[in-house]
């Protein structure tokens, strides 16, 4: 995967478009117009560095930022200190809403072991409670951003800045596809607009090929897949056969053009994918039993136990990389009124997060599977405005599981009142580093070359904690 030249170089100096390969390979080697000049796909698969755990990703975001000291990270100490100015001794963060002087909010959680790794979790998260001895709990995880817009960037991008690929096209760009009739890469979202957008699905200054492709809550599952009654498989064909020649020619004197190219190759995916992407998103195949292990007979749950189900139908028909967005427009964001947001929001995500993991792990997929959940950064231990937290970046939880993780015990630690990551801090560098290493890519030698500079996605500052290992 280190390269000593750059697609864009590569694609000078093949001669030709990857778009135009038409049916020749991508679509399963039906010959068409424009196999003659057929080209390597960029998406194919590739090998890895060494033998890979897990061969999916299901990466559960939590936008907003959920509060750590209320979920998985319990402390004693804030019931101690609540009501009182935090005391010097933990030192002075930068906190976004700057109300660092404010007391300290006890927490009204109730906390018990689970498992028989004696996992501690809040009452909030009862049904995954039930699958502690699955979980990998890091406690001592921290960021850069202070905000939503830089937080959401970094844990996507391991920036807080726009610019640099997603960590799923870094996914896709290193270990190319499984599948030929579904993106590698796909990007699902409750009701809302997730901050910064399509940039936490981008490329950045790779080619757009390795973007995300963003499924649709209600009707067809990608946009613009619908063909006409009028027009039939064979006029199809033909139409998309000269546009891909057309197209070619158009490159010609265009060949740095990454978006035109892109948009190529989406032609030919989205013909292949109008007669596989219904089947996939079709839950009448799914038992009622399933539905109800989800979440889907309950209002509070249906909507993100509907996309988590569709996750696991991803996972079995081969997508690389697939995020799921819950509380999209950061929902999660308990500035004030912490008890009513965090026991929704936890209502709404617990039973669909649990039941993936059951139904993973019964149909033999868990253990090849990655499974990550948290948000863009934690909360604080102090209050804001009496009755909620503030963001906190300097100290929160990541949990994983299955794809090779060493389950049912937590790692590294906060300090006492949980606002800062004190023992084998883990930063979102050494996070998607781990997450590479349990794909079998070792991100040192994933590179690639941006304008003749070498391109990591941790910019050269990652380290994997192998201590989550199994």
């Amino acid at each position: 995967m280190t390269s000593t030249y750059s697609r864009r170089e590569m694609l000078l100096q093949s001669g030709t478009g990857f778009g135009a390969l038409a049916l020749a390979g991508m679509l399963g080697g039906v010959g068409s117009a424009a196999e003659s000049t057929a080209a390597p796909s960029p998406l194919m698969s590739k090998l890895t560095h060494h033998p890979a755990r897990a061969k999916s990703v299901i990466f559960l975001f939590m936008e907003g930022g959920p509060s750590h000291i209320d979920t998985f990270d319990p402390k004693p100490a804030i019931q101690k200190l609540a009501g009182k100015p935090l005391p010097d001794s933990f030192g002075r963060v930068i906190t976004a809403m700057g109300e660092f002087d404010s007391p300290v909010l006890e927490s009204k959680r109730t906390w018990k072991q689970h498992g028989e790794g004696g996992l501690w979790i809040s009452d909030w998260l009862p049904h995954m409670a039930t699958r502690a001895d699955d979980l990998a709990v890091i406690r001592s995880c921290w960021t850069n951003g202070i905000n939503h817009s830089g937080g959401v960037c970094q844990m996507n991008t391991g920036t807080q800045f726009a610019g640099r690929p997603s960590l799923g096209s870094w996914v896709t760009y290193g270990l190319g596809t499984e599948n030929q009739n579904l993106p590698a890469f796909v990007v699902m979202q409750d009701k809302g607009t997730v901050v910064n957008g399509p940039r936490n699905w981008g490329t950045g200054f790779m080619p757009a090929i390795y973007q995300g492709t963003k499924m649709q809550i209600e009707g067809t599952p990608f946009a613009n897949l619908s063909v006409p009654k009028h027009v039939n498989p064979r006029q199809q064909r033909t139409e998309l056969d000269y546009l891909a020649a057309l197209n070619h020619r158009h490159m010609q004197t265009r060949r740095d053009n990454s978006e035109l190219e892109a948009r190529i190759r989406s032609y030919e995916l989205a013909f292949q994918m109008q007669s596989h992407a219904p089947e996939a998103v079709d839950l009448s195949q799914e038992t009622m039993e399933t539905k109800s292990l989800y979440g889907m007979d309950d209002k509070e749950t249906s909507e993100f136990g509907r996309n988590c189900l569709l996750a696991r139908r991803m996972v079995e028909r081969g997508v690389r990389f697939i995020q799921l967005y819950h509380g999209a427009g950061s929902k999660w964001d308990a500035h004030s009124k912490i008890e009513s947001n965090h026991t929704k929001m936890c209502r709404g995500m617990d039973k669909p997060v649990a039941g993936l993991l059951t139904d993973l792990a019964r149909r033999g997929l868990l253990d090849e599977t990655l499974v990550v959940w948290g948000g863009e950064f934690g909360r604080t231990p102090m209050s804001e405005k009496g009755d909620g937290r503030d963001h906190n970046p300097t100290g929160f939880t990541m949990v994983m599981a299955g794809g090779g993780v060493k389950a049912g015990q937590a790692f590294g630690a906060t300090d006492e009142v949980g606002l800062h990551a004190v023992e084998d801090r883990v930063h979102v560098h050494d996070l998607h580093s781990t997450i590479l290493y349990l794909m079998g890519v070792d991100h040192r030698k994933l590179i690639y070359l941006n304008k003749g500079r070498p391109e990591r996605i941790d910019e050269n500052e990652g380290h994997v904690y192998k201590k989550v290992l199994a």
